[in-house]
């Protein structure tokens, strides 16, 4: 940072408190006073030490923009004012720079921004990280991995329009550089009740209504579904749609995010083919029915909703609908088949619908996972993003609270074990004696939960593993037996009598309590939720599709691998998913960001009290807070504290020339601060009490306003002396010009006076010299003009006398001249009356020539060939240069005109000239033809991702490609093939799939037959005996039929040096295999309009109807 860069800490322009650990007094009230004054001022982030709390402000702020990421970026962590970004820079930075793993742990109820927080941490990341192609891919695939796993795991709750029903672990992969490489997604308990139930107000998943809402109609004809959402008895309707959420718009996200991670266009259709199979499940209804033997069975009602669910995962209606009928039973190598009544198989038909949805799920994490992960073998380093659930206290709280409270609890005994153990390395790091802090520990509760003999889930477990009669209510009793003596668990049938009279504890019901609070739990379905049943008969149906997707859901159906064994119950995965996690987090550095919604409306500038206090006691806020103010609430390096209070001691003020440590003591001791209130690190200074920086800041305000004050009066005095100095500079500089006025004025009058004397005396003796210059001068010009005049004379009389004697010599000259040319003439004139007339002659011919080719240059016709025009014949004898003239021109602009022609185009009108010559007056559709430019390659297979596979099979330049339709002896019928044409064979595709069917050499190729008219039928035949006869002839239909033939015959002359026969003919025999068949041509009215129609009239012809010209 350089001299002239403003510093900025966390106390500039506090708004309350940014760091809780710096709050006086510490107290609840004043604790939700500090967060509400900074919610109030948009100040959504508040520190606790390194911990970051986020209020959620349910709306968009501008604090996340491109400028921000750069504020932040490779800054300390208190030097601005709190943010996440701060938090995600000190992560990213310690992982790159000191390469330790780290882990951000994001927590807080439903709706307090979890989700979001992720998101930001996750676009901070990206954006600071290293750049390039291949990096931005993995940037990009890790971010869309987001908009898929929300669409399948999120749904909208009373709490929450985009609430993770899920939780999500996700490892981030860095290379050396700190430049992303991939990463891994770990998902928990996703809550698959919601498929089939929802409470009233709130939705099921996100993409059941994104894909009604978003699907093209083709597609959900396809997957058998309507848009109308009161169709499907699994959508709940009075949510059916969220103000602000489009999600036709949504739907078309996860498509395309789906596409940027990575899966197929197979996947992603199949995986709608389960989404979809799965809404319809709901719709089957089943009817009672009484057999003889007096059991009651279960019957579907409608059976059209199962076919098409059978048809949507490739399954046999009758295996389906057994299963949901009948349920057998496997013991001891025996089988026992029993039927279902109308309740059972309802709970079949739910359990099915959960079980395919959840696997569906995680075979999407996993497939997503397959994309993303880090392609190196090579050492990384991790950044791991836990967001999961909250802390949940409902008035109905069932076995899915019970266990997302049971992860809380394990995650707020691991914040305070990191927490304790950050606090106490940094205090051994900086020398400082570490003291025991006193804390509530609930490993007691975790105990009470997942101890292996007497917990909770353990006894959860044995009760449904044992056999007899299993219920809620034979669980309760358990508990109250081996519990009732525990601290934390309460319950009214205990053998503790203090609860016998407790009226808000249910006979149903128990209550723990938890290190949030108490929690009451409906004992009811903590059997069934466990258990977790899915009957074998459902799951072996499932394995028996021919859809692959639905089939590799279900491994367990395999019949070869009958397990008999009891699946692990839903407890017992969760209690070993979260101990995984639980190793994860231990080995990773933590930060920590702790999420709370103001409100309960989901609205704007709303702070709840009563709300916001109860996430604060079960987030454990305040118990953070008073572990990172058990030893010294306040820390900070040495330069910054000096730079922020050097003003406050002399001796520091304005710049302290040693280390800044010994600054720092002299500026303590200077202020008599008390020894025992702070104490000296090895690069840091630690301060006890908050108040002890209060009195400091306050100092360092006081002094400020002194340092301004001070500043103002040298301003001032500056600013005066400056003005007077500049007035008398002013002074001076005018009484100077002054007196050179003055002075100047002065010397012009004495210099005028003596002027005007000199003038006068000079004047008198200028007209006395002028006098006698006068008479000088007369003397001197009468003489001269006396001269003057002789000489004259004497010159007058000389030029009068040579005049005389030159006008004699003229005129001898001009009489002997004129005898000399009367002398010729008599001599020359028989010759001149001899030649007078051709000399005139051809005199008046080269005038009429000259103006011939004078009008010809201003009438000249356009540099067109094709101009016709041409000027008028002036004259008769001038015919044959006319001509000639005409045809040079014409010659010459013709040459201009290909000279202006690339190679491509004198290529193209070659081939035009080609088609001419073979099709002009024969082929009715040629005359279509002649403007439409040959392209060649109308595909562009080699730039076209559909086609790449095709393109890596044909190595040599590709000539042709189009789309034609392919005629089928059988039926006459067209099937669309990719025609490509190579210098050496031609190839018959498959549209589709890009499979070559026919590959031919050229030079096996003898002829091709089409008719006059103006379909696009035509027939290439194969040499007999050659590999490629043994499927036969082709018959082939393409509108662009001129273009093709021409350059297949071009080719076919180019590459073996023969030509193919062109024949033209309304009738003509194409060898299909071992047989021959007519194809004839009539005119008439297709069915389908104005295109040519081929039908099948027997087994030896084709007939084609041409429409009418």
């Amino acid at each position: 940072m350089s001299k002239m860069e403003v510093k900025t800490s966390l106390l500039d322009n506090m708004i309350g408190v940014g760091d809780m650990v710096l709050l006086e007094p510490l107290a609840e009230e004043s604790f939700l006073e500090n967060l509400k004054k900074r919610f109030d001022h948009n100040e959504i982030y508040t520190y606790i030490g390194s911990v970051v709390i986020s209020m959620n402000p349910y709306r968009s702020l501008p604090i996340y923009s491109p400028e921000k990421v750069e504020e932040y970026r490779n800054r300390n962590f208190y030097e601005l004012s709190p943010h996440i970004f701060a938090l995600a820079d000190e992560a990213y930075r310690s992982l790159r720079d000191q390469d330790k793993d780290q882990c951000i742990l994001i927590t807080g109820e439903s709706g307090a921004g979890k989700t979001e927080a992720s998101k930001l941490v996750m676009s901070y990341v990206a954006a600071v990280c290293g750049k390039g192609a291949e990096v931005n891919q993995v940037k990009e695939q890790l971010l869309q991995s987001n908009p898929v796993l929300e669409a399948f795991g999120n749904a909208k709750t009373m709490r929450n329009d985009n609430s993770s029903r899920f939780g999500k672990y996700m490892d981030i992969e860095f290379d050396f550089k700190g430049d992303p490489l991939g990463g891994v997604i770990s998902n928990y308990l996703l809550e698959k009740s919601r498929v089939v139930k929802q409470p009233r107000g709130e939705r099921n998943f996100h993409i059941f209504y994104q894909l009604l809402s978003g699907a093209p109609d083709d597609m959900l004809k396809k997957l058998n579904l309507e848009r109308d959402f009161s169709k499907y008895n699994y959508l709940s309707l009075d949510s059916a749609t969220v103000n602000g959420v489009d999600d036709a718009a949504n739907f078309r996200t996860v498509r395309n995010a789906m596409q940027i991670v990575g899966f197929m266009d197979d996947e992603t259709q199949s995986v709608l083919e389960v989404v979809s199979a799965v809404l319809k499940l709901g719709n089957i209804e089943f009817k009672p029915e009484s057999r003889v033997n007096g059991l009651d069975e279960s019957r579907v009602k409608d059976k059209n909703e199962l076919k098409e669910i059978c048809e949507l995962i490739g399954i046999e209606q009758a295996v389906l609908e057994r299963a949901f009928s009948f349920r057998t039973v496997e013991a001891k190598q025996e089988k026992v088949s029993t039927t279902l009544n109308v309740a059972q198989a309802y709970y079949a038909r739910d359990a099915l619908a959960k079980n395919l949805y959840s696997r569906l799920f995680s075979w999407l994490v996993n497939r997503i996972n397959e994309s993303i992960k880090a392609q190196t073998k090579t050492r990384k380093k991790v950044m791991g993003v836990l967001d999961i659930y909250g802390f949940e206290i409902f008035e109905d709280n069932s076995f899915e609270q019970f266990i997302i409270n049971y992860c809380n609890e394990k995650l707020q005994q691991i914040f305070i074990e990191l927490t304790l153990r950050e606090e106490q390395e940094e205090y051994i790091r900086e020398g400082i004696e570490w003291t025991h802090i006193d804390y509530f520990n609930n490993a007691i509760i975790c105990d009470l939960i997942e101890n292996n003999t007497n917990g909770i889930l353990a006894m959860l477990d044995e009760e449904c593993l044992r056999p007899g009669t299993v219920s809620d209510e034979t669980f309760l009793e358990k508990l109250n037996q081996i519990c009732a003596g525990h601290e934390h668990f309460e319950s009214r049938m205990s053998k503790n009598s203090k609860f016998l009279n407790d009226h808000t504890l249910p006979h149903n019901c128990f209550r723990i309590q938890h290190y949030a609070g108490k929690v009451l739990y409906r004992v009811e379905g903590f059997v069934d939720k466990n258990n977790d049943l899915l009957y074998r008969d459902l799951s072996q149906a499932m394995w028996k599709a021919s859809h692959s997707l639905v089939k590799s859901l279900f491994p367990d159906g395999n019949p070869t691998k009958i397990n008999l064994k009891r699946p692990p119950t839903a407890g017992f995965q969760f209690k070993a998913s979260v101990a995984t996690l639980m190793k994860n987090l231990l080995t990773k550095n933590p930060n920590y960001i702790r999420c709370i919604k103001p409100n309960d409306k989901k609205a704007t500038h709303i702070f709840t009290d009563s709300l916001v206090c109860h996430q604060v006691r079960y987030l454990g806020l305040m118990e953070n807070v008073r572990v990172r103010r058990a030893g010294y609430a306040f820390r900070q390096t040495y330069e910054p504290c000096l730079e922020r209070y050097k003003m406050l001691c002399k001796q520091t003020w304005p710049h302290w020339r040693g280390p800044a440590r010994e600054g720092v003591e002299v500026l303590l001791k200077d202020l008599q601060i008390p020894r025992e209130e702070y104490s000296y690190g090895r690069s840091k200074i630690f301060i006890r009490n908050p108040r002890t920086l209060f009195h400091l800041e306050d100092q360092r305000k006081q002094r400020l306003q002194d340092l301004a004050t001070l500043i103002q009066k040298i301003y001032r005095g500056w600013k005066c002396r400056t003005r007077f100095l500049l007035m008398k500079r002013s002074q001076v500089t005018v009484a100077a010009w002054y007196r050179r006025y003055a002075q100047q004025k002065k010397y012009q009058r004495i210099k005028s006076s003596a002027i005007v004397v000199q003038s006068y005396i000079r004047g008198w003796k200028s007209r006395k010299i002028l006098r006698e210059l006068k008479y000088q001068k007369r003397c001197t010009e009468a003489v001269t003009t006396i001269a003057a005049y002789w000489h004259g004379t004497q010159a007058r009389r000389e030029l009068k006398r040579l005049k005389e004697e030159a006008r004699r010599k003229h005129a001898v000259a001009v009489i002997w001249a004129y005898w000399l040319g009367l002398k010729v003439r008599r001599d020359y004139r028989k010759f001149f009356r001899a030649n007078a007339g051709k000399k005139i002659y051809e005199f008046t011919i080269q005038r009429i020539m000259q103006k011939y080719f004078l009008e010809l240059k201003n009438k000249m016709p356009s540099m067109s060939p094709i101009d016709k025009t041409w000027p008028a014949r002036p004259y008769l004898f001038l015919e044959a240069t006319h001509t000639e003239l005409r045809r040079i021109f014409h010659l010459w602009r013709c040459k201009k005109y290909r000279d202006q022609f690339t190679e491509q185009k004198k290529a193209i009108y070659d081939e035009k000239l080609e088609a001419s010559e073979m099709f002009k007056d024969k082929k009715a559709l040629y005359p279509s033809s002649v403007g439409q430019p040959f392209q060649g390659d109308y595909l562009e297979i080699s730039k076209n991702p559909k086609y790449q596979k095709l393109s890596t099979l044909v190595e040599e330049k590709i000539i042709l490609a189009d789309i034609v339709n392919k005629i089928n002896r059988a039926n006459g019928k067209g099937a669309p093939r990719i025609f490509l044409l190579t210098k050496n064979s031609f190839l018959l595709a498959d549209q589709k799939s890009g499979q070559i069917k026919s590959s031919v050499p050229l030079s096996d190729l003898t002829s091709a037959s089409m008719s006059a008219q103006t379909d696009g039928f035509f027939a290439v035949r194969v040499k007999e005996g050659t590999p490629a006869a043994a499927k036969g002839d082709f018959l082939l239909s393409s509108d662009r039929l001129i273009e093709i033939v021409t350059k297949l015959y071009r080719t076919c002359l180019s590459s073996t040096k023969e030509k193919i026969n062109i024949e033209i003919s309304d009738e003509f025999l194409v060898q299909f295999k071992q047989d021959k068949v007519c194809v004839k041509f009539v005119q008439g009215s297709p069915k389908n309009g104005s295109v040519a129609a081929c039908k099948r009239k027997n087994n030896r012809l084709l007939e084609v109807a041409v429409p009418s010209p």
